[in-house]
C-alpha cells in the first residue's frame, strides 16, 4: 500500500501511557514520525518548538482540556490537522471542536485501523490546503500591485487607485486603455490586493467566442438547453461566486448580451440558458476595453445604461508613450525576468541601445516592449545588449521621432481627430488597405489600426494581409 503521507510528523497527546504507546507503535510502522505528550501544557510547548502535521489529541487531560490545546494548535502557521479523542463525547464539545477547526472527532475506545485511515485522510487534507495556499501565495506575489512597474506619476496614481479600489466594496470597475498597456495586470492586481485574494479570479475575452457560446460561458446552461448541451454547466458568474470575473474587450460584447449583463449587474441574479430558476451570486466585475465606449454609445454599438453601470469606478491607463519614465523601469524588470527564465547572465543594454529604447514610440505599449526584450535576451550571445540586438524599427526610432516632430501647428489650430483620420486614410490607401503595412507607416500595430478605423468609421476594404 502506498503512503503519500509518509515521514509526516504526528504529536500524540494523551494522559494514558498505554494509548500513547499503542498509537506510536502503529503509526511508526506506517512510516510517520511520532512524538508524545502526557498533558496539555507539554503539548503546547512541543507546538512552540516544533512543526507538526497532525495532532491526535485527548479531550480530557490532567491540566487543561483538549479544546485549549486545539486553540493553540490552530494559531500555529502552518496549523496542523487535529483529531480529538475522548471517552466523554458530547454534542456540545463536538460542535465546539469542529468550530475551532478540528478535522475529526472520535470516541474511545477507537478502532486502530479506522483511526490510522482517519490520520491518512487528515494529512491528505493538510497537504491539499498547503498546496492551495502555496498557489494563492504565488499568484498574490505575481499579480500584486508591486508588479505594476514604473515610476511615472501616472503609474504611481494607478497603483494607489488599485489599492484603494481593491479594499473597497466596489463591485464594478472599468479599465480603459490601448492594447498592450497592461489592463489585464491591473485587473488581477485589484483582485489579489483585495480581501478576496483567495477566491476565484476567472476571465473571458468577449471577442473570443461566438455570441451563443459566450452567453453559455458567462451564465451557464441546463442540460438540453441546445443541441450540444448534454450536461448542465455552471457559468463563470456562478463559478466565481465570492470572487472576481474579468470581462476583457467588453466593448465588443454583442448587444443582446449587453442587456443580460446589465440585468445581472443590477440585481446579481441570472438564469442559466434553458433554466427557470434564478441564481444569486456575489461577484466583483472588472471590465476592460481598448475602445472608446462613449463613441460606441453614440454609434448605437454599446448600451448607454450599461456604460454608466460599468463606469462607476473608471481606471484609465495612458499609453506607454505618455509615461516615458516607465520605460527604463520596465526594461530593467524584463531583463531580470527573462535572464532568469532563459538562464542567462545579462547585465542590460548599453547607452546607445537605451537611447533607442527611450526614443521609440512603442505603439504596442508594454506588450511590445516585453516581446522586444524577450527576443533580444533569447537570441543574445553576450552579456551586454546593444542596438544591434533590437529590431530595425526601434534602432531607427530616434530618426523616426525626429521626422515626426517636424510638423508645425498652424496658428488657427487643427482638429486633431480629423488629422488622425486623414493620416490613417492616406496610410491605408498607400498600403491598399493592408492594415499591417499601413500600421508600419504610422508606428501602429495591426490591432491599433483596426481600433482607429472603428473609431473614425472608416470602412474596411478587403486586402491580402499576408
Amino acid at each position: 500500500m502506498s503512503h503519500p503521507t509518509r515521514h509526516r510528523r504526528i504529536l500524540v497527546v494523551d494522559d494514558e501511557k498505554l494509548i500513547r504507546w499503542t498509537l506510536r507503535e502503529r503509526l511508526e510502522k506506517e512510516g510517520y514520525v511520532v512524538a508524545e505528550a502526557e498533558a496539555g501544557l507539554p503539548a503546547i510547548e512541543f507546538l512552540r518548538q516544533e512543526e507538526f502535521d497532525l495532532l491526535l489529541l485527548d479531550f480530557k487531560l490532567p491540566d487543561i482540556d483538549g479544546i485549549e490545546v486545539l486553540r493553540h494548535a490552530k494559531e500555529r502557521r502552518p496549523a496542523p490537522a487535529v483529531i480529538l479523542m475522548t471517552a466523554f463525547a458530547s454534542v456540545q464539545s463536538a460542535v465546539e471542536a469542529m468550530r475551532l477547526g478540528a478535522y475529526h472527532y472520535v470516541k474511545k475506545p477507537f478502532n486502530l485501523d479506522e483511526l490510522v485511515l482517519d490520520c491518512e485522510k487528515a494529512l491528505e487534507t493538510v497537504s491539499l490546503r498547503a498546496e492551495v495556499s502555496r498557489y494563492h501565495s504565488l499568484d498574490r506575489a505575481r499579480f500584486s500591485v508591486a508588479n505594476l512597474v514604473g515610476s511615472a506619476p501616472q503609474t504611481q496614481q494607478i497603483r494607489t487607485l488599485v489599492q484603494r479600489v481593491a479594499k473597497s466594496g466596489a463591485r464594478t470597475i472599468l479599465i480603459t486603455g490601448e492594447t498592450g498597456t497592461g489592463k489585464g495586470l491591473v485587473a488581477r492586481a485589484i483582485h489579489f490586493e483585495s480581501d478576496q485574494a483567495g477566491t476565484p479570479f476567472l476571465n473571458v475575452t468577449c471577442t473570443a467566442l461566438p455570441e451563443n457560446l459566450l452567453e453559455s460561458e458567462l451564465f451557464g446552461h441546463e442540460k438540453g438547453a441546445f443541441t450540444d448541451a448534454r450536461v448542465t454547466k455552471k457559468g463563470l458568474f456562478e463559478l466565481a461566486d465570492g470572487g472576481t470575473v474579468f470581462l476583457d474587450e467588453i466593448g465588443d460584447l454583442p448587444l443582446p448580451l449587453q442587456g443580460k449583463l446589465l440585468r445581472f449587474l443590477e440585481d446579481k441574479t441570472f438564469r442559466r440558458l434553458g433554466g427557470t430558476r434564478d441564481i444569486s451570486v456575489d461577484v466583483r466585475i472588472v471590465a476592460a476595453t481598448n475602445r472608446d465606449l462613449k463613441q460606441a454609445v453614440k454609434e448605437g454599438k454599446f448600451r448607454n445604461d450599461l456604460y454608466y453601470r460599468l463606469n462607476v469606478i473608471p481606471i484609465p491607463i495612458p499609453p506607454l508613450q505618455q509615461r516615458k519614465a516607465d520605460i527604463s523601469d520596465l526594461v530593467r524588470h524584463f531583463v531580470a525576468t527573462y535572464s532568469e527564465e532563459f538562464k542567462k547572465v545579462i547585465k542590460g543594454f548599453d547607452g546607445e541601445a537605451e537611447k533607442a529604447l527611450l526614443a521609440y514610440a512603442w505603439p504596442g505599449n508594454i506588450r511590445e516592449l516585453k516581446n522586444t526584450i524577450e527576443r533580444a535576451i533569447l537570441l543574445a550571445d553576450h552579456d551586454v545588449l546593444t542596438a544591434e540586438d533590437l529590431p530595425f524599427e526601434i534602432r531607427d526610432g530616434s530618426a523616426a521621432s525626429a521626422r515626426a516632430s517636424t510638423f508645425t501647428l498652424p496658428k488657427e489650430g487643427v482638429d486633431l481627430d480629423q488629422v488622425h483620420k486623414d493620416l490613417l486614410l492616406q496610410a491605408l490607401e498607400r498600403a491598399r488597405y493592408n492594415k499591417t503595412a499601413a500600421g508600419k507607416q504610422l508606428g501602429l500595430n495591426r490591432d491599433q489600426v483596426r481600433y482607429w478605423m472603428r473609431k473614425y468609421g472608416i470602412a474596411d476594404k478587403q486586402a491580402v494581409e499576408g
